[in-house]
């Protein structure tokens, strides 16, 4: 423990009210954040002469300063100490990394509903559906919708510019409301009968229309009581395909699974009786936390957190029971005023769900865990046949793309003893060269990301190269020049493609001496080379079509000043496409109306030159 923090003039004037309390190291950052019942007691644990965990050992070593803040419960020291984990995110807590909102199905309040795929503030008016687990979810429900429910899912723009039904309603997945196809009353039962589909109330809405469809067949309306048939063959099909609980109401069955410092909460969804779907969290973790903190951390930060407009359930299933649970429970009430129970003992329906949770978190821990040790046996083994005499904690690696020298466009991506770090990935749009000069490209990526560097920035250890001599030596020499002054210099390595391109007859080139030499295609170490290889370039790749379509998809006219989206659509309905605009002369031009002489002139010019 340092000097500097003298921690029995601290406890002395420390109160026993409830309250929360931040730790601070040498640079003023707080470092953890913590709750009390009895703030004087609880601090005064961090400083006993025998500390059990090493994790808490090395956390009191850095106190350089500590703050209290007194609440008048310790539910109010729960929300609170949520509030501040959210603010600090510090180093010694478990975090939770879920600040995307979840997605949710819409079906609108205008006079022709639309359903709609919905991330975000629920401001538009309507009723909404969900959470779900993620959005490939939502859209699979909104296509089997579709195919069930002729209601309208197209945008208002395109909804109200119709003046004859589009391909969804020759296909049969629309009614075009629009042009008026349906009646109004129609319609609107199609909407019902599939916000009750969403409710989870299939047999309700089969029942309905099973009566609908003996109704029309008594009236001989055979063609209508043949789309309520299928209507019923459609709807009977899912409710077959989909699980569906017998318990009403909402319900969070949350399996968790904690081994070898990574832990997984698996979630599974229900509401309205209606399983919509799973997703699994994985919390990072401080070492040598245990089980009950972890546990209090991750419910705390999952269910306050009110920034993600996530619905809350009437009940919580949990595989194990923490310290705290009413106390969380109280803080929901308090903070967002639902009423949740959380329970930890169940049985039937709810004892099958939660075993499934649990199966799903531990198969995810273990998939985890046999990853991890497979990037770290890979980068050992890397060390070994590079010669390394420290370890490698970061490696980049660089690829250009482009189509005949369109669009070109850089890729580094990044990876570490765990693998891909994709929030550290970055790409380069590459302007100014000659189209096609992959040296250029590649000296201007390399450049740009090493431009400002410092010898406390990211350096990786390895920088990997994708191509011949020419662009390694390309990138050495930007190292060498941007390095000067930094003691730490990354080890730059080309991958040479193969004879015939083939993958398993790379050549790697080193940067500094230019020498040649291969491995083993099984080897472990050459694979995690193809990986980050193959990495860059999808990513690249990925950037560069992307690129190449906003461009095609460009008109030549939007970079004309003062040709707005009115004068494009009139010189592009008048002469029917921008070819020939571009071979309209002057006179021509003028012609259209909106656009004077002088423009006419600027127009023909820019699109000339």
């Amino acid at each position: 423990m340092p000097n500097c923090f003298n921690h029995k003039a601290f406890l002395k004037s420390v109160s026993s009210s409830p309250g929360v309390y931040r730790m601070y190291d040498k640079h003023e950052t707080v470092i953890y954040v913590g709750k009390a019942k009895d703030l004087k007691k609880r601090l005064s644990s961090y400083f006993r002469k025998n500390l059990d965990h090493v994790k808490t050992q090395a956390l009191v070593s850095h106190i350089h300063q500590i703050d209290v803040t007194l609440t008048h419960s310790e539910t109010d020291a729960l929300i609170l100490e949520h509030d501040y984990i959210k603010q600090y995110q510090p180093k010694y807590n478990v975090l939770l990394r879920d600040d995307k909102s979840y997605p949710y199905i819409l079906l609108s309040g205008h006079k022709h509903p639309r359903l709609a795929y919905h991330r975000g503030p629920q401001r538009e008016k309507g009723r909404y559906f969900g959470p779900y687990p993620n959005g490939g979810a939502v859209r699979e429900s909104l296509h089997l919708l579709q195919r069930i429910f002729p209601i309208r899912q197209c945008t208002d723009i395109y909804y109200k510019a119709r003046s004859r039904p589009c391909l969804q309603f020759q296909i049969g997945r629309c009614s075009a409301p629009c042009v008026d196809k349906i009646s109004e009353a129609d319609y609107q039962e199609q909407v019902q009968l599939a916000s009750l589909f969403l409710k989870g109330k299939d047999q309700q809405v089969i029942s309905s229309l099973v009566e609908k469809m003996e109704v029309a067949a008594q009236s001989l309306q055979y063609e209508q009581a043949a789309r309520f048939r299928d209507q019923i063959v459609a709807l009977r099909k899912v409710s077959e395909q989909q699980e569906v609980s017998n318990t009403s109401g909402d319900m969070d069955v949350i399996g968790v699974h904690y081994a070898s410092g990574v832990a997984c909460f698996h979630l599974l969804f229900i509401r309205c009786g209606k399983v919509f779907g799973s997703r699994s969290y994985y919390p990072q973790i401080p070492e040598q936390t245990d089980l009950g903190e972890l546990l209090h951390s991750f419910m705390m930060q999952f269910y306050l957190n009110a920034d993600i407009q996530r619905t809350m359930p009437k009940e919580i299933v949990l595989s194990e029971t923490f310290e705290g649970q009413q106390q969380l429970a109280e803080a929901i009430l308090q903070a967002l005023g639902k009423k949740v129970v959380i329970k930890n003992q169940v049985r039937a329906e709810r004892a099958n769900f939660l075993r499934l949770a649990i199966t799903n978190a531990q198969n995810a821990v273990e998939t985890r865990l046999s990853h991890k040790n497979t990037v770290e046996q890979r980068f050992l083994l890397l060390e070994e046949a590079l010669e390394m005499s420290t370890q490698i904690q970061r490696m980049e690696c660089f690829d250009i793309s482009h189509t005949m020298g369109e669009s070109t466009v850089a890729s580094c991506v990044v990876f570490n003893r765990e693998g891909p770090d994709k929030g550290e990935y970055r790409k380069y749009n590459i302007n100014g060269i000659t189209g096609g000069d992959d040296y250029a490209a590649m000296k201007q990526a390399v450049s740009r990301r090493f431009d400002k560097i410092t010898s406390t920035g990211k350096i990786p250890d390895v920088l990997f190269i994708d191509g011949g001599l020419g662009q390694l030596r390309v990138a050495q020499e930007i190292i060498d020049t941007q390095f000067a002054q930094i003691d730490k210099t990354p080890l730059v390595i080309g991958v040479a493609k193969g004879e015939g391109r083939k993958s398993g007859l790379e050549t790697l080139i080193l940067g500094e001496t230019e020498s040649t030499f291969t491995l083993a295609a099984d080897s472990p170490a050459f694979h995690l080379i193809q990986q980050i290889r193959d990495e860059s370039h999808r990513f690249a790749i990925t950037g560069h079509r992307a690129k190449r379509q906003k461009s095609r998809n460009t008109s030549s006219l939007e970079s004309i000043a003062g040709v707005g989206p009115k004068r494009r659509k009139a010189l592009l309905q008048n002469f029917g496409g921008l070819q020939e605009v571009r071979n309209a002369s002057v006179a021509e031009l003028s012609k259209v109306p909106g656009i004077s002489v002088e423009m006419a002139q600027l127009i023909h010019d820019q699109l000339r030159s």
